[in-house]
């Protein structure tokens, strides 16, 4: 339980960084590659660490499976941090041969995550829909990864002259695997779970035949619309382009009919879904004419121009967002509270944020999210992006505030010694021993107390 809380809090950290890059960016003011270091930072950085660590909790809780090695997970999120700080450094120094080998420490990292959930997963029989999505999305994580390292070493040694593939094409081949593939396969993977689990409904009806267009859809799509940019065939990426925009409407419209039938009072991750499925909806129907036209574009990389903010931060981000609003309480939960079930009252897990903050961070990204959006299409101007990055980076604070103040007042553990487990100076006793990874597997954490008490 301790690995994934390590991903998230380190996740944040990027967040941060990416989110104060990305305004700088706009003012001028950030030195070298400042929007490569913006997208690396908050992709690679916040949103594939944090799906490093939920897969983490997620793949052995959801599949009653023992997790391959808690020590790999740490050695995974070691390497990618290093690499990224190092890749980041690189970018903003113009020390463009560095790229390299801080690249090649964090495709060890990836690829180290990768061995370990695919081991997991290896032992677990008739994989439903979400492990099916976490399988196809880990393949994709290893592609990606390939491709971005081809891409570092390109900065100083000329590959695509040595290569029947142009530079363009390989950077959107790994921008549509990273966007789309990896991180939006596991998306869509986790919401089957979480979008019925927590709106308390099941899957019926038109639900199914959704389902199926998106399952076999999306993961088609995004390999022929990668393999169109990268050879630089427009037919092709468009029809690949369609197909993951016809697996995000249907995958859009599953989500808000669960929202829409839900059967308990809403909390802050319900109306960030609900976000989530109207920003899905609408970058979707957006994108259909610029994947059309012109899918080879850089500036339709990620849809229709001036939409990238409506998915990165719309889609991606608020489901992470609202994820995490019930993750990391959850983990402290476990943590603190689940032994005590039963012999004496304890809080709900929803009763460990502060429902005021979340609102105010709600109200924050939101904004901000609406105010980037507008300016990306309409052309409002750097000084309006900056104004909307602002409102973005007060919202990531207030979130990232509540989720300190959770550990803070109902962790047994203080911050450092969750970020650095046995390396931390202070050593914690008692029965909060059971989050030293190295310390063995308590009964307690396991997956089927977990799943009865979670």
């Amino acid at each position: 339980m301790a690995v994934p809380l390590r991903h998230f809090l380190i996740g944040l950290a990027f967040l941060l960084a990416g989110a104060v890059v990305g305004v700088g960016d706009a003012a001028g003011a950030v030195p070298g590659r400042a929007r490569l270091v913006h997208v690396h930072l908050l992709l690679a950085g916040w949103v594939c660490l944090t799906i490093m660590g939920a897969m983490t909790q997620f793949v052995p809780v959801w599949s009653n499976a023992t997790l391959h090695s808690r020590r790999l997970a740490n050695v995974q999120l070691v390497l990618v941090t290093a690499g990224m700080l190092g890749f980041v450094v690189a970018l903003v120094s113009l020390r463009t041969v560095w790229l390299i080998p801080f690249g090649s420490v964090m495709l060890a990292g990836f690829w180290t995550f990768v061995y370990n959930i695919a081991r997991t997963l290896s032992t677990v029989d008739g994989l439903d829909v979400t492990e099916r999505h976490f399988a196809v999305a880990l393949g994709f994580f290893l592609v990606l990864t390939a491709l971005g390292l081809l891409l570092a070493v390109g900065f100083s040694v000329p590959v695509s002259a040595r290569l029947p593939l142009a530079r363009s094409g390989l950077v959107g081949a790994h921008a549509t695997v990273a966007v789309f593939g990896a991180v939006l396969t596991t998306v869509y993977g986790a919401l089957y779970q979480l979008g019925t689990m927590f709106t308390q409904t099941e899957l019926h009806g038109i639900d199914h035949r959704l389902k199926a267009i998106e399952e076999i859809g999306h993961p088609i799509g995004v390999v022929v619309l990668a393999a169109g940019r990268l050879v630089g065939s427009a037919v092709v990426a468009s029809v690949g382009g369609l197909l993951v925009l016809l697996a995000a409407l249907a995958f859009g419209s599953i989500l808000a009919r669960k929202l829409y039938e839900m059967r308990v009072e809403p909390t802050p991750m319900h109306t960030r879904y609900g976000v989530v499925a109207a920003a899905l909806l609408l970058w979707a129907l957006l994108s259909v004419p610029a994947w059309l036209s012109e899918p080879l574009a850089a500036a339709h990389r990620f849809g229709a121009s001036g939409t990238v903010h409506l998915l990165a931060l719309g889609v991606i981000g608020f489901v992470v967002f609202g994820t995490l609003y019930h993750i990391v309480p959850f983990v402290v939960w476990v943590h603190r509270y689940s032994d005590r079930l039963g012999f004496e009252e304890v809080p709900m897990i929803d009763d460990l944020y502060d429902d005021r903050l979340a609102a105010i961070d709600g109200t924050f990204l939101f904004s901000g999210t609406v105010l980037l959006v507008v300016s990306g299409r309409f052309g409002l101007g750097a000084a309006v992006a900056a104004v909307a990055g602002s409102l973005v980076i007060l919202g990531i604070l207030t979130f990232t505030g509540n989720m300190l103040l959770v550990l803070r007042r109902h962790s047994p553990h203080t911050l450092d010694r969750i970020v650095l487990g046995a390396l931390s100076p202070r050593r914690s006793g008692g029965q909060s021993e059971g989050i030293d990874e190295d310390s063995g597997r308590d009964a307690e954490h396991s997956p089927e107390h977990v799943r009865q008490n979670g």
